[in-house]
């Protein structure tokens, strides 16, 4: 299956950017070849532009707390996992506690370190940092990639309590869904949103279906068109397609 997710909210648009960009990170921060740091490097800045926000903290504070004091309300309740409870509040309790100490704004050191700041603004340049342009920073990927991973995880280090809170409530977001399967007649489908509160529509496919879901949503309408691919062209689908369709709301 192939899921698509649909935020309805600038604050979730925003959540799901920063998970792409943190797991992207991760990933080529853990590799070997100067190429992917550099890959790892450019997306830490964008990052630091995404995540530097002075509000955010504040955000994922007050949103983590609600959920405490939500979850706190299930206590006792003999149809919930006691366990599973008592590990999740843990979490959301670390998590904020991580923040509060996260003295700042988040990024802050690396604003202040004028090398990165000059990769930076290079890498906005197409072909920009070229050997000729930086050789420091030619120099710096052909240092040992045990010793760039050292720097990479000391320059992400800054953004791990906002990762943290990021991946608690988009998990618990995701597991708040109800899934329903549903037909898009001719590739299109409506329905209502009155008295329907959510934050996120995902729609999974089938990975053999070769239609990708265009969406469009507010607080009165979901409307979904399915496009069939063909190579590097779209067209409107013409046959009837089958999907899960899920709404998550905190």
């Amino acid at each position: 299956m192939i899921s698509y997710e649909f935020p309805l909210n600038e604050k979730i648009r925003t959540l799901l950017r920063l998970e792409d960009l943190y797991q992207r990170a991760q990933y080529f921060a853990l590799k070997n070849d100067p190429e992917e740091h550099h890959v790892a490097l450019t997306t830490l800045f964008e990052i630091l532009d995404v995540g530097g926000r002075a509000d955010l903290k504040s955000e994922l504070i007050q949103e983590l707390e609600r959920r405490k004091h939500h979850l706190d309300a299930l206590r006792n309740n003999l149809a919930i996992s006691q366990v599973a409870l008592t590990s999740v509040l843990a979490e959301i309790e670390k998590a904020v506690s991580d923040l509060f100490l996260s003295s700042g704004k988040t990024g802050q050191e690396l604003r202040e370190n004028d090398w990165l700041m000059g990769i930076k603004q290079r890498s906005a340049i197409p072909g920009g940092v070229c050997e000729f342009d930086l050789p420091s920073y030619h120099f710096w990927l052909n240092r040992s990639a045990e010793l760039r991973r050292l720097d990479l995880d000391e320059w992400l280090s800054p953004f791990l309590p906002i990762r943290n809170g990021v991946r608690i409530i988009l998990k618990l977001l995701r597991e708040s869904g109800k899934t329903t399967g549903q037909v898009a007649h001719q590739g299109v489908y409506q329905q209502t949103m009155t008295g329907r509160l959510a934050q996120i529509v995902r729609i999974r496919l089938d990975s053999s279906c070769d239609c990708v879901p265009e969406i469009s949503a507010n607080k009165y309408a979901l409307n979904v068109r399915f496009a069939t691919v063909i190579g590097a062209q779209r067209r409107a689908s013409v046959d009837d397609v089958i999907f899960e369709l899920t709404f998550c709301n905190l």
